[in-house]
């Protein structure tokens, strides 16, 4: 596999080798010295990965996490149709998402907690939460969490249309105007989105059909940043097993027909030169979701099943310092959920609100002029109306350096705490494809962390080492010797530790980003009869590889690679190893400012491997495009 690996990649390395110069620039993504054609500067949503849009659709905020080093994401079909986002390991019910001060989530089930009906291009780089920092900030999610932060509005905009195989017809177009007159002392923009998508896609039953409305209005002071937002998306798409899947059933097309609004308001404020803030928001979330097995329909409601879930929450959170070298972290929300639907119905209820509390301690002890330490301790609250309330500590000491080798120095300690979805607590735990447990405990995890980050010489480095024990963890559980047999909601233990690095270096001509996760994990629940869908469908071993290489005469190759080791798992029908690599070539047209013309494929080598099991992978997709940016 490896060997497999290197063969694929060795011409691509040795073109970034041959290309690479020994000093870096002060731009990292400046052309070389002597180039005819000057690039303008390319749309990055994540800086973490190379290629910023998929081929099979226009990009939306799970689009940079395909490739993220510290994220997986199982994806049926392709990622922007339906995918479950994982971290270290965690399952997509214990994965969070967060824009500015507000965690966003789906009450129903975890699958549809990435449906965020935003554009890309408000949006900030997506900051992988884990640890302290998912305690401290995060809601309702023990592994992990996704944070997009409010990009600033600038007069401009992009406009980007596309095509590819299986009748792929894409395009979206974004415009930001900022009033050249303030208002007081603030500044004021606004900007809209519109982005459609629509093909056959590579199987039978696999067509899309996608919409995405966005208009934001935004307040700007020297100090604060003040965003209303408001979406909407529309998504009917298809998939042959998308989850109804069993080892001996045929490939039925399932199909999806989502619409999602969002509308918020965020208000950030800069306090002062030492990292002091405060920021607050409120939400509204609507999500709708019809789910059918069209072949399977024979009566009414059967494999035909329909959802509707509201979300109302306000968050906020801040840092302050008391006195020099002692700050107080602080944070806290509310959210209120409910569920109309016409199977989820044997559960113990429909609604549910839930709130947190955090307070922490900062102290930061002087050890000279370029070393400090810093120590943090405190504990959070979660409590809601339909459960206990669960208090858990974090604790953190930290080793910052300005200079030398070795910037940052930690050990963690962090518990995080989650209620189930309605999906599992709700669907009848007697039939149906996916069953339920009405009884299902609060999960809660500990994790321990141990990590670094290193400058080395023009090399950027970040490791780190953890453990986490999960406890009445939600997993669903699937015998593969009953041909009848369906997926089961149940309160699992598992053990997970794993190591994680990642490294970067800027050249001239080309961008190099690596990163590398190694996980194992210890349970003793699953058997030969009894097997788990999601909690261990993970990768053991999972090395990420991606090129930025601007080659002259205004041409830009972008790639990104993955290769992995699955674990076991007697559900797997393609076996457990991949290289999956997806390439880009775009083309800064001369005499054009602003225009791009590029060519993508995904799964470049139509590799047939199984993000989730017994779901069809997907096969090579590819389209050619122009983006014009102004």
């Amino acid at each position: 596999m490896s060997k497999t690996f290197l063969a694929l990649c060795a011409p691509l390395t040795l073109a970034s080798v041959a290309l690479a110069e020994t000093t870096p620039p002060e731009a990292p993504s400046a052309p070389a010295t002597g180039e005819t054609v000057e690039l303008e500067p390319f749309t990055v949503f994540s800086s973490r990965v190379a290629l910023q849009e998929p081929s099979a659709t226009f990009a939306a905020p799970v689009s940079a996490l395909r490739f993220e080093p510290q994220v997986d994401v199982q994806a049926r079909n392709f990622a922007e149709g339906q995918a479950d986002v994982t971290i270290r390991g965690g399952t997509f019910e214990n994965t969070g998402f967060s824009v500015g001060a507000l965690p966003i989530y789906d009450p129903q089930t975890g699958h549809y907690s990435a449906e965020l009906p935003v554009s890309p291009y408000l949006l900030g780089a997506p900051e992988i939460r884990t640890g302290t920092a998912q305690a401290a900030a995060g809601f309702n999610a023990t592994a992990g969490g996704v944070a997009y932060g409010w990009r600033p509005i600038r007069t401009g905009g992009a406009v980007s249309v596309g095509g590819g195989d299986n009748n792929l017809a894409r395009g979206e177009a974004y415009v930001g105007v900022v009033a050249p007159e303030k208002l007081g002392s603030l500044t004021v923009g606004a900007d809209v989105s519109f982005a459609h998508s629509q093909g056959s896609g590579p199987r039978s039953g696999a067509d899309h059909d996608f919409n995405r409305y966005n208009g934001r209005v935004q307040f700007v002071s020297e100090t604060s940043q003040t965003d209303f937002f408001a979406g909407y998306q529309s998504k009917n798409f298809g998939w042959p097993n998308m989850y109804g899947a069993r080892p001996t059933t045929p490939l039925r097309p399932e199909v999806e027909r989502l619409q999602t609004k969002l509308f918020l308001v965020n208000h950030r404020v800069e306090l002062g030169t030492e990292g002091d803030y405060v920021q607050a928001g409120a939400y509204y979330r609507g999500h709708r979701d019809h789910y059918s097995i069209p072949d399977l329909i024979v009566v009414p409601g059967r494999f035909d099943t329909y959802h509707q879930t509201l979300v109302r929450g306000a968050a906020f959170d801040g840092r302050q310092t008391l006195i020099p070298g002692t700050a107080l972290r602080y944070g806290g929300g509310v959210a209120s959920d409910n569920i109309d639907s016409d199977t989820l119905i044997f559960g113990p209820y429909s609604r549910r609100t839930q709130g947190y509390g955090l307070l922490a301690a900062e102290q930061t002890i002087e050890l000279g002029e370029t070393r400090d330490l810093v120590i943090t301790a405190g504990a959070r609250v979660d409590d809601s109306n339909r459960s206990d309330s669960e208090t858990s500590p974090l604790a953190s000491i930290e080793l910052r350096e300005t200079r030398g080798v070795l910037r940052r120095a930690y050990l963690s300690y962090a518990e995080t705490t989650q209620l189930p979805t309605y999906q599992a607590l709700n669907a009848s735990a007697t039939s149906g494809l996916f069953r339920g447990d009405p009884n299902l405990r609060r999960a809660t995890a500990a994790n321990t962390e141990l990590g670094a980050e290193l400058a080395l010489g023009a090399w950027t480095v970040q490791a780190a080492v953890f453990y986490r024990e999960d406890r009445d963890l939600l997993d669903y559980v699937f015998d593969p010797t009953n041909v009848g047999s369906a997926r089961r909601a149940v309160n699992v233990d598992v053990d997970t530790y794993g190591f994680e690095t990642f490294a970067r270096r800027s050249w001239s001509r080309i961008d190099v980003m690596a990163g590398y996760t190694y996980l194992e994990k210890r349970d003793s629940y699953t058997r030969p009869d009894l097997a788990s869908f999601y909690a261990l469908n993970f990768a053991q071993h999972r090395f990420t590889f991606a090129t930025i290489a601007r080659l002259g005469g205004g041409f830009e190759l972008r790639v990104d690679n993955e290769l992995r080791r699955q674990a076991d798992n007697p559900l797997r029908q393609e076996g457990r190893d991949n290289v999956d690599t997806a390439l880009g070539l775009f083309y800064h047209v001369p005499g054009v400012k602003g225009l791009v013309l590029n060519a993508q494929v995904d799964n470049l080598w139509d590799t047939a491997f199984q993000d989730v099991p017994l779901t069809p992978h997907t096969p090579r997709t590819w389209s050619v495009g122009a983006t014009y940016v102004w």
